[in-house]
Order: C-alpha cells, then structure tokens, then sequence
C-alpha cells in the first residue's frame, strides 16, 4: 500500500474525515476496511488510513446500497462481481421494503386501536352499542368506567382485549354474558342452593366469561357480587332478569369464595 505524508492533503482523507464526510461511524470504516470491502488506497507514514477520491466513491456506493438494505455480502457482490445482477438484486430488496411496509402499516393500525382503545375502552360505534350490547346499555358507561378506573391494571387489560376485538367478537362475549343471565335465573327458579355444586358451576362460569373483560380473582369476584346487589344500575339488570336475583347471586358468590378460603366481609379488590 501507498504511504504519504503524515499531514493529510489533497491525497485523500484519514478515516475521521471520511467518516464525517460520509455521515458514517470510524467503527463501520474500519470494519469495511478489515472485512475487504473498502479498503483504503493509502497510508500516511505514520500508518494512518487514508482514502482516496475513488475510495470515497466506493464507499458512498456502499453507504447507498446499505441504506437501500443490502446486506454487506451482496453489497460486495453488487460492486465486484461484473456478472451481477444489480436490477435484479434491487427488485428483490424492493419486495422485501415493500413487504415491511406493510408490516409497519399493520402495526400502526394495531397501535391507533391500542391507543384508542386506552382512551375509550369499547372501540364500537353508538349504534353498534345499542345493537350488540341492547337497550339497556348506556354509551356513556365506558368513558365512566375509564375515569373511575382508567389507572388499574384491570384497564390496562381491558384496553388490550378491547383492540384485538371487533363487533362480531363483542357480539360473542355479550351473547355468552345473557346466556348466563338465563342460566342464573333459570337456577334461582330452580332453588339452586348457595354453596351447591351446580351454583359453584355458575359462579366459576361468571368468573370465566369475565375474563372476555380482565382476569377475575375469586377476592375480585366478592367484590363485583357486592357492587351488582349495591349499584342501582347493575341490580336493576339482574332483578329485571329475576326479583332478587343480584342478592342471590352474590350469596353464591360469597359461598363459592369461602369455599376457597376467601373471607367474603374482608375481601378486597385483588
């Protein structure tokens, strides 16, 4: 190799100004350099790198293809090999650029519902509301729900399922919902004792189906089983299925959770 003074001139650039000139790391030169794939053409006398105007050249083709995503193997290829073929090694990086942005757009949808379903908790229109989740249900309740509760965990979880749910998914979860309220009053009629094994079924049902929401402890449980027989909204619901429903349900509840070592007067929401 070609030694020069050691003050660089118009002979070339050491490797800290062809970096700058090229917006490149002096770590990517001399990786370039020891890897064979743009070394430089002289030395000063003291050992320094020093690249040439046609070394600069390879090097910006080498900064372009890299931006272009070719890795460093095919970007050698491109530029030793004159039987390449550049158009063709091009069209099949382009394929690949296109197929991430189509990846990128599908994560920016999924990211525009996570924020939106944060924000909002149900992503359905009013109409879609009134349609899937019935007459009884206010549009108003989710952006109650979010500030009572927009801080807990139990939201947090609540928005994840809620963006990865479209109508059809909610029609779902409310169709199981209502046939479970059928079920609890069917039982109710039936004298379906606290504690038996068929209300145990039932409240370990409502358990599973809430978890169309966020997971639902057993402690979780009580606490919900106390505000449907308290909340003026919630035991309108039930005792509109059956006279005394939100009460009774919650005495299942309560023996379920003593069952399973759960002090129902000391519950708390955990």
């Amino acid at each position: 190799m070609k030694t020069t003074s050691d003050t660089p001139d118009g002979d070339g650039l050491i490797v800290g100004q062809a970096a700058r000139h090229l917006d490149v790391t002096v770590r990517a030169l001399h990786h370039w350099d020891d890897i064979g794939l743009a070394r430089p053409s002289l030395r000063t006398a003291a050992g320094y790198r020093l690249y040439t105007a046609d070394d600069l050249e390879r090097l910006h083709r080498v900064v372009v293809y890299r931006e272009l995503g070719l890795g460093l193997d095919r970007i050698r290829a491109v530029l030793d090999d004159p039987t390449a073929d550049v158009p063709g090694a091009l069209r099949a990086q382009r394929a690949q650029v296109d197929e991430r942005i189509e990846r990128l757009q599908r994560l920016g949808t999924g990211l525009d519902r996570m924020i939106d379903a944060h924000e909002r908790g149900l992503l359905l229109s009013v109409e879609q509301q009134a349609a899937i989740l019935g007459p009884e249900w206010n549009p108003d309740w989710p952006a109650e729900a979010r500030r009572r509760y927009g801080h807990t965990a139990q939201w947090q979880q609540y928005a994840e399922r809620s963006a990865a749910r479209g109508p059809e998914e909610w029609r779902a979860v409310a169709d199981a919902m209502a046939d479970l309220d059928r079920a609890l009053g069917d039982a109710m009629d039936a004298g379906v004792a606290p504690g038996s094994p068929e209300a145990n079924r039932l409240v370990e049902r409502h358990r599973d189906l809430f978890a169309a929401y966020f997971p639902l402890t057993r402690q979780m449980q009580v606490c919900l089983g106390r505000m449907f027989e308290a909340d003026p909204a919630y035991a309108a619901h039930y005792d509109g299925i059956r006279a005394g429903l939100a009460a009774w349900f919650r005495r299942l509840v309560d023996a379920d959770a003593r069952a399973h070592g759960v002090d129902p007067d000391t519950a708390t929401w955990r």
